[in-house]
């Protein structure tokens, strides 16, 4: 499976080397604002972008004046080009737990569930929806004029798609209880200052910036880095004993890829190791006897 380059509601793709896969919004007339067919679209992206060798890194923006702010309560339909109609739920309780369960939720459950790193580039409003998915992603990076925030009890709502969630996981219970209790939406600066972002950059360095990190990334070895995600995900919900069997498992992986291989012997011949091959079909680094870095 490939990711389709064909036509989506509300975003469009490009494919950057080294496999920076780039998704915007492309919604600025209401804001990015979400429809269900959008969030359709965008769990199938993500499913196809899992399968998919050619993509290292996922980088999500907006067009216009926000990120994605919250979900378009005037008209929640819209049409996919790549699944038919189905109803979205909401017209009674049953159809509200699904269309959440089987929708909603699943758009950060499937960016969550990505071996791939994520980088949120948040423009402009970053709110309810569009605040989780940021929070979902591995790196943020806020233009200094974004404004970030999940405010659903101004309408009445709740952070149904995961957010309380997510935020407690950045701020703890305390802070998220306070952010989400007062509506709170805040600035870049103290986005940056609370944790929820990771750097905050000129307007007009945005894109140039998370490029810059999504090249980082892409360069590194891709095999170690995701199985690194994972772990520091499930560490959370793990005992010290279990954290240690589980990076054990992993280990007993990465160090026998040539990536590992490659790594010590750019230590020791002093420059820049030379990852990835089995995805730029080059041959396997030629070293024999142990690894470098092996005392055993």
């Amino acid at each position: 499976m490939a990711v389709n380059a064909g036509e989506y509601c509300g975003f469009d793709i490009a494919i950057e080397d080294p496999g920076i896969l780039v998704v915007t919004f492309n919604r600025p007339e209401s804001l990015n604002a979400s429809t269900a067919a959008m969030k359709r679209d965008l769990v199938e992206l993500l499913t196809q972008t899992q399968m998919d060798d050619r993509i290292r890194i996922v980088l999500f923006t907006g067009q216009g004046k926000a990120f994605w702010a919250g979900d378009d309560l005037k008209g929640y339909g819209g049409e996919s080009a790549q699944v038919p109609p189905i109803h979205h739920g909401h017209h009674n309780a049953a159809g509200t737990y699904n269309g959440l369960r089987a929708i909603s939720q699943a758009v950060n459950t499937a960016v969550r569930n990505l071996d791939k790193l994520s980088i949120a580039a948040i423009n402009g409003f970053a709110i309810q929806t569009g605040f989780s998915l940021a929070l979902a992603c591995d790196f943020r990076i806020a233009a200094e004029s974004a404004k970030l925030g999940s405010a659903t009890l101004r309408f009445g709502l709740l952070p149904d798609e995961g957010g309380q969630w997510l935020l407690v996981q950045h701020l703890g219970v305390g802070k998220a209880m306070d952010f989400m209790m007062r509506k709170r939406i805040v600035d870049a600066a103290s986005a940056l200052d609370l944790g929820l972002v990771h750097d905050v950059v000129p307007d007009a360095k945005l894109m140039e910036e998370s490029m810059a990190l999504a090249q980082e990334l892409a360069q590194g070895p891709q095999v170690a880095m995701r199985m690194l995600k994972r772990s520091i995900l499930l560490a959370a919900d793990l005992t010290w004993e279990q954290s240690l069997d589980e990076i054990a498992s992993k280990t007993a992986v990465t160090d026998h890829l040539p990536d590992a291989r490659e790594g010590g012997v750019a230590f020791i011949e002093k420059r820049q190791p030379n990852f990835n091959a089995w995805l730029e079909d080059r041959a396997e680094p030629s070293v024999e006897g142990p690894a470098p870095w092996d005392s055993n």
